[in-house]
């Protein structure tokens, strides 16, 4: 099955699928599957971490597929633990091995840790893998705007996206803003907020309704229209194929407000606050 995706183009010129699929708790045999069918489907970012332990299971899932890898943006993520320089450059080239790929495209830091203040030194391992061939596109996730701009104010290279914490529940409105003042793509993850709470929601299930299509893609749809790359997960194929059918219909001005008006001030999913909140 072949899908026509939008692409983006990063801030160092790399192109990547406007939305993605996300792999948390995929693992094994199971989980492999599940991904092969997502990028049989037509999804072609594919989203892991080194703390999801199944980076292997995501390189297996590449392998398995009918699709090139050049065809495919493949992201892993750093851990907290090794924000040194040198365990950072490790922990590179270890996520290759237990993918047994050649490349990542996008690596990201998975948090800044900010209390123990090294997210620097693991930015400049990244930079250093890049300049290597071990990355294509070198990015963040949950860093807060004064954490974007100390990186490159130190080290003369901005990150291409930060993936943060966005859905209907919390819509990060500034931290959007800017993102796109500077020239950072936004990438979303937990983009349908918890499954349950998103599908009880009357002003979604009305506008649902209106366009003939569930709750999930009118989520989906939104994220898109907001600029923001978001990473569904599922294992099921139908709803792997639903999630990315968002192309063939828009929402109205109207229906984009009234999304951004369900945000709350205390919408994060798990509290993970990243002025304070610190990955292992």
């Amino acid at each position: 099955m072949s899908l026509s995706i939008p692409e983006i183009t990063l801030n160092d010129g790399m192109t990547i699928p406007s939305i993605g699929f996300g792999t948390y708790k995929l693992n094994g045999s199971d989980g492999a599957a599940a991904i092969s069918s997502a990028i049989n489907i037509g999804y072609r970012l594919i989203d892991t971490a080194y703390n999801y332990e199944n980076e292997g299971t995501v390189g297996e899932a590449v392998r398995k597929s009918s699709v090139p890898r050049q065809d495919l943006r493949i992201t892993s993520k750093l851990p907290g633990r090794y924000h040194s320089y040198q365990k950072a450059v490790t922990t590179i080239q270890e996520s290759l091995y237990r993918a047994n790929l050649d490349y990542y495209d996008l690596y990201l830091i998975h948090w800044p840790n900010p209390k123990q203040d090294v997210y620097v030194e693991a930015w400049q391992a990244l930079i250093d893998a890049k300049k290597w061939g071990l990355i294509r596109s070198i990015g963040v996730c949950n860093f807060l705007p004064e954490h974007l701009e100390r990186l490159e104010k130190e080290t003369g290279v901005k990150p291409s996206i930060n993936q943060i914490e966005l859905h209907p529940f919390f819509n990060q409105e500034e931290q959007r803003k800017w993102h796109e003042q500077h020239g950072i793509v936004t990438e979303s993850w937990s983009p349908l907020a918890r499954a349950n709470d998103v599908f009880r929601n009357e002003t979604l299930r009305k506008i649902a309704d209106n366009h003939s299509k569930t709750i999930s893609q009118i989520i989906l749809r939104w994220h898109y229209q907001l600029g923001a790359v978001s990473i569904p997960k599922s294992s099921s194929p139908e709803r792997q194929l639903e999630n990315i059918s968002i192309f063939d219909f828009a929402l109205d001005d109207d229906e984009m407000n009234t999304i951004l008006q369900l945000t709350r001030a205390d919408g994060r999913l798990k509290n993970q606050d990243p002025a304070v909140y610190e990955e292992f």
